[in-house]
């Protein structure tokens, strides 16, 4: 098997599992961001978000059962989730899968409303161009 999240859904790898049902996994990401950032993995190998036919759909539960695991167990003030999909966005494991964050006030962590937002010019732009 040479994809490692096939190997962990299928109970072959080594993950810390958090949450499983039959049609997902959510596990600690080695390299977390913040304590308790989390992965959930559908179990059938689907590349990304782009690919995902109806995996997103399948993994919903697990994403909010974890997320609320997260934020009982670990007392968390919130939860960001966060999905990348193929390379340029950042993806590195090409099995789709969500970060879950658990955040607590005043943790230091960059929130997306603090990066530089676009001009409205360009949300009108870009509204046509997907009306195509």
């Amino acid at each position: 098997m040479t994809c490692i999240f096939c190997a962990i859904a299928a109970d072959e790898g080594s993950a810390r599992v958090v949450y499983a049902d039959d049609a997902a996994v959510a596990f600690l990401d080695i390299h977390p961001v913040t304590t308790g950032h989390t992965l959930v993995i559908p179990r059938r190998h689907v590349d990304d978000l782009l690919d995902a036919a109806g995996a997103l759909a399948e993994v919903a539960p697990a994403v909010e059962a974890t997320a609320a695991l997260l934020t009982h167990r670990l007392g968390a003030d919130g939860v960001n989730l966060y999905q990348a999909s193929r390379a340029a966005a950042g993806q590195t494991v090409f099995h789709l899968h969500v970060h879950l964050l658990p955040r607590w006030a005043g943790d230091g962590l960059i929130s997306m409303h603090a990066l530089h937002a676009r001009e409205v010019a360009d949300v009108e732009a870009t509204y046509q161009r997907l009306l195509g």
